[in-house]
């Protein structure tokens, strides 16, 4: 590794966010170089992307994948040290040589790692939705007392990050900011009428129109989940209450997404739908290197069409801000209830309609509180997929 290059750990390297990464680092061996690579069970991608970029450490889930891996490395003359475990991928985002974090774990696994590397002040960033929807507070009070640079990756966030006065670094009362206006594709059911939602199988609403992403995030995208979940971040991220924040379906997925000031300008980010353009931006932020993405073409695209959420089709758009208003634990609850009934959905065992559902009986049922420490997020986690779950298995009798 050349002096002078930062340091990039991947948390969840074989996903589409972290293969992006990659494609940015390897546009750039003189910028940057990668210090550790991680993956949930895609060993053999995890093999290649090692072989290739050779970080100091590999990280995988179980013991017996770490195993496997690493005869493969060492067959392969790589040096390359793999680990295994949860304590292993804090571990490789705190470490002191790392300067910048990729934090694109999905889920709820990628909080403690993400929060490490926070912890330890590093270039967070930030493309895992649930180290701020979970435990938001705490979080951001972990950012601002280690001196941690945060930046979003989400297409969105990071728009709207980009269309903010420069040095932002507050709530957006002090910047004369009167709404964020966050665009969604509408994904694949927006014209799809309501009766046949019913019938929709996991290979229909993995079949994003715009983007290409991993199966659980395609799904969010269609119940428009993923749009709930990034309202909340954008609550944490740029300080802004939930009346401020408007959810715009924009199918083009051309506009990013926009920020509207008290003098009537609305700045809007403009790109093709590449999560390339994001991520470089972040890596490089303040300067701007080439991301490999294709320039956008107005005179193709022809036409911006804009259309306010149904919130009758796409209930789980409400139940994120309802989380949102309720606090405390409530979004760590709606998130964990989601991510079972979206594993029970791709599994063939719960109907896409019946996705908010158990989702809402879960708020429903839970104990509110505040979530003031990183164990109480982690237990009302917990809890609400053991709740989910039980309530799926009760409604399949």
């Amino acid at each position: 590794m050349t002096q002078g290059k930062k340091l990039l750990t991947v948390l969840g390297a074989t996903g589409s966010i972290g293969v992006s990464t990659l494609d940015v680092v390897a546009r750039h061996p003189d910028r940057y170089g990668v210090f550790a690579l991680t993956a949930h069970r895609q060993v053999d991608k995890l093999f290649e992307q090692c072989r290739v970029h050779r970080p100091a450490y590999a990280v995988v889930d179980r013991a017996e994948d770490a195993q496997r891996l690493q005869a493969m490395l060492e067959g392969a003359g790589c040096c390359t040290e793999v680990l295994s475990g949860s304590n292993a991928l804090a571990e490789v985002s705190a470490a002191p040589e790392v300067d910048m974090v990729m934090a694109a774990i999905v889920g709820a696994a990628g909080m403690v790692p993400t929060l490490a590397a926070a912890r330890a002040g590093k270039r967070v960033l930030l493309a895992n939705k649930e180290a701020l929807v979970m435990s938001g507070a705490l979080f951001m009070r972990e950012v601002a007392a280690s001196g941690a640079t945060l930046l979003p990756i989400d297409s969105e966030h990071n728009a709207i990050f980009q269309a903010l006065p420069a040095g932002f670094g507050g709530g957006v009362d002090g910047v004369e900011v009167t709404r964020i206006l966050l665009t969604a594709s509408g994904g694949p059911f927006r014209r799809k009428p309501l009766e046949e939602l019913a019938a929709v199988t996991p290979e229909m609403a993995c079949a994003h129109p715009n983007w290409v992403m991993g199966r659980k995030i395609s799904v969010d995208s269609a119940t428009m989940m993923n749009k709930g979940l990034e309202v909340i971040e954008a609550h944490w991220l740029f300080g802004a209450p939930a009346e401020r924040i408007e959810v715009v379906i924009h199918p083009e997925s051309v506009i990013h997404s926009m920020v509207a000031y008290v003098d009537g300008s609305v700045i809007a980010q403009l790109g093709n739908p590449d999560m390339r353009t994001p991520i470089a931006h972040a890596m490089a932020f303040p300067e701007r290197v080439d991301a490999g993405v294709k320039p956008l073409d107005l005179f193709a695209i022809g036409q911006l069409n804009f259309e306010r959420p149904d919130l009758d089709r796409f209930p789980c758009l409400a139940l994120a801000y309802r989380a949102l208003a309720e606090e405390g634990v409530a979004p760590a609850v709606l998130n964990a209830a989601n991510e079972v009934a979206v594993g029970c959905f791709l599994d063939g065992a719960l109907g896409f309609d019946r996705i908010p559902a158990v989702i809402a009986a879960t708020l429903d049922a839970m104990n509110p509180s505040a979530a003031d420490s990183l164990e109480v997020v982690l237990e009302a986690d917990r809890w609400a997929r053991e709740f989910a779950a039980g309530h799926i298995r009760k409604s399949l009798r």
